[in-house]
């Protein structure tokens, strides 16, 4: 490795640490979402008293009007007046993976269990969502007034463990029915359909509107972790990309084209509404951030339109998934839609931006379910992940140490080859000798850095594996009690800035681990720098040192799986180095490379390309030099 490796992992650092804090929401960010939840709280409750007060208005308005000339009330509130009064009544549907309370009052889910998932509060399930969480409202606009689901209380019927359908009359016989049924896991069927309605919408009204809210719940012990990988994504139906809102700040977007689901997401469980005949383009998402301690993440706010038969003979279908954020669990229920399209809802797993998701895609994911079919420890899988890749790279490794160590043995003849190019107008010809030497010894100062940059899509590709495995969550293995959160040997009561409330053992270990194998590094380049590179590398090496400090800050809130596998992948790393170190036989290396440099030392044809071009450079400064000295005689 030189010095561009190093400047190489410093812009990774980099780009890891404003990634952290670019999605690390500020006090001013948080106390601002309070105080809009607020206001908009208190809009909401001023909007339904001004509805409240209109709506009885024009009724008290319809009833003297209808006095008046014997007619009957034309607005859809007396429409369906008997369904507007009535009791609220669960309904549950059930199998083995997932539990649906619905209520009559609104006629939609309003609590989602899903079942064999440990939740933070200890019991074996996980509850999504309940009635004070998360509604869904299916929106109709009359000629002259609106029909809200949300103010209607439906009659169910056609009842089993998992279909029922839920029915609101209307006064003049006709109805709107929401029917559901409940697949064999975790994908719920769907749809609204009215019948003898056709005459309360306008002859072109062809869309109905959705209102879907939800206060997302924490549901893992790390607050700021799981909120890093909690958001509203969705998926556009005719490019085929998914998209998200930003999921370290209050965020709003009106999608750009029409889409085919909207998902709720945290880390590891999701709800995703899809719509047979997609959701119209212009649907409003929205974001908003909550505070550490209040038992929530974030409210999420969508608000859509999509294809409505008025004459009732074609429903309006939907499929909503609700359950855990598996990649492959994804893929077979998706297999079990039924409107033909390829959903790609695996996507809410977060597998890394393209490269790295192509590598977590066809590579990682694989091998984790290798490792997993065989029952072990999630710890051990993480182990034996690191080794397999330490194994599979060893042969870029072993090429990267040897191309430094034929520098190291090669760092005196070098010093002496160049020393009388010690002016600062001498540089260029200091280095075209170096070249020079390189191509005749058989060696290339780049060899030694570029394998090792191979290995670094690998690291980050674990970066964004490891905390969405949901394989993980509530794993134990040595004294981590979950390998999908924060393993810690002290915590207290109050938040400090850039570490937080805890100090996590395998971030401590991990940075620990970095310290060594960047201590190994740099005696490594140390041993190879010749002249004014060896003065830059004091100067970057403290930079260098000052890195697993910043990790420090970076990751004591992360998941421990991803720290202990950082953690052993650099003590592997600093194991390996140290043993290619100790078996590498310097003198007989030498004498390798003296018979290179003999064979090659009479040949002029042996020179790199680089150093041809430097072997240029330099006769074009020497000729710009010649004509600046003779202008000044």
């Amino acid at each position: 490795m030189n010095r561009d490796t190093i400047i190489g992992f410093v812009l990774i650092a980099v780009v890891l640490i404003g990634f952290s804090w670019w999605n690390q929401p500020s006090a001013e960010q948080i106390e601002a979402a309070r105080i809009q939840d607020s206001i908009a709280a208190a809009h909401q409750e001023l909007a339904a008293k001004a509805e409240k007060a209109a709506a009885l208005a024009a009724k008290q308005q319809s009833a003297n009007d209808s006095s008046a000339v014997g007619g009957s009330p034309a607005d859809t509130t007396a429409l369906f007046y008997s369904a507007l009064t009535g009791t609220s009544e669960k309904v549950t549907l059930k199998n083995d993976k997932l539990e649906l309370m619905l209520d009559t009052k609104g006629g939609v889910i309003r609590k989602a269990v899903i079942k064999d998932f440990n939740s933070i509060d200890g019991t074996n399930n996980v509850t999504l969502f309940d009635a004070q969480d998360q509604n869904l409202v299916f929106m109709l606009a009359g000629k002259q007034d609106n029909i809200v689901t949300s103010d209607l209380y439906f009659t169910p019927s056609e009842q089993t463990d998992n279909s029922v359908t839920m029915t609101a009359k209307a006064q003049n016989g006709g109805e709107i029915a929401l029917k559901y049924r409940l697949g064999k896991d975790y994908l719920l069927s769907m749809s609204v359909e009215t019948k003898g309605l056709a005459n309360v919408f306008a002859p072109s009204y062809k869309e109905m509107e959705i209102a879907w809210t939800d206060h997302c719940r924490q549901q893992e012990k790390g607050f700021s972790f799981e909120n890093r990988y909690t958001s509203i994504y969705y998926k556009e139906s005719k490019s085929g990309s998914t998209d998200k809102l930003s999921d370290g700040s209050d965020s709003e977007e009106e999608t750009e084209e029409q889409t085919d689901w909207i998902a709720f997401r945290n880390q590891f469980f999701s709800v995703a509404l899809i719509s047979k005949d997609n959701f119209a383009t212009g649907a409003k998402l929205t974001s908003t951030l909550d505070e550490k301690g209040s038992g929530y993440l974030k409210h999420f706010d969508a608000r859509m339109k999509t294809a409505f038969d008025p004459t009732g003979a074609k429903p309006s279908e939907f499929e909503m998934y609700i359950g855990p954020n598996n990649f492959r669990l994804i893929q077979d229920v998706e297999q079990q839609s039924a409107f033909g399209k390829d959903l790609d809802l695996e996507q809410l797993v977060d597998l890394g931006w393209w490269l790295l998701r192509y590598i977590n895609r066809w590579f990682t994911l694989y091998v984790f379910d290798w490792l997993t079919g065989f029952g072990l420890n999630m710890g051990i899988v993480l182990i034996l992940i690191t080794i397999l890749l330490k194994v599979i790279t060893f042969p870029m490794v072993k090429k990267s140490y040897m191309s430094s160590a034929k520098m190291r043995v090669l760092k005196p003849k070098f010093e002496e080859a160049t020393k009388q190019y010690d002016k600062p107008e001498d540089q260029m010809k200091k280095q075209q000798e170096m070249m020079s030497l390189y191509s005749k010894y058989g060696v290339s100062p780049l060899s030694g850095c570029l394998p090792m940059l191979i290995q670094m899509p690998i690291w980050l590709a674990m970066f964004f594996f490891v905390p969405n495995a949901i394989q993980l969550r509530g794993e134990s293995f040595l004294w981590m009690s979950d390998l999908s959160t924060y393993d810690p040997i002290i915590e207290w009561g109050k938040n400090i800035w850039g570490i937080g409330d805890h100090l996590s053992l395998t971030c401590i270990l991990f940075c620990g681990a970095q310290l060594v194998y960047t201590w190994f590094s740099m005696q490594q380049q140390k041993d190879q720098m010749v002249g004014a590179q060896a003065d830059q590398m004091k100067m970057m090496q403290w930079m260098m040192y000052i890195m697993p400090l910043m990790f420090f800050f970076i990751f004591n809130d992360y998941s421990s799986g991803l720290n202990f596998y950082y953690f052993i992948s650099l003590f592997m790393s600093a194991a390996i180095m140290y043993t290619l170190r100790k078996t590498t036989d310097d003198a007989k290396l030498l004498a390798i490379l003296e018979a290179n440099y003999q064979a090659n030392k009479n040949n002029p044809k042996k020179q790199s390309g680089l150093a041809a071009r430097l072997e240029a450079m330099q006769k074009q400064a020497d000729a710009m030099r010649q004509q600046q000295q003779q202008r000044k005689k």
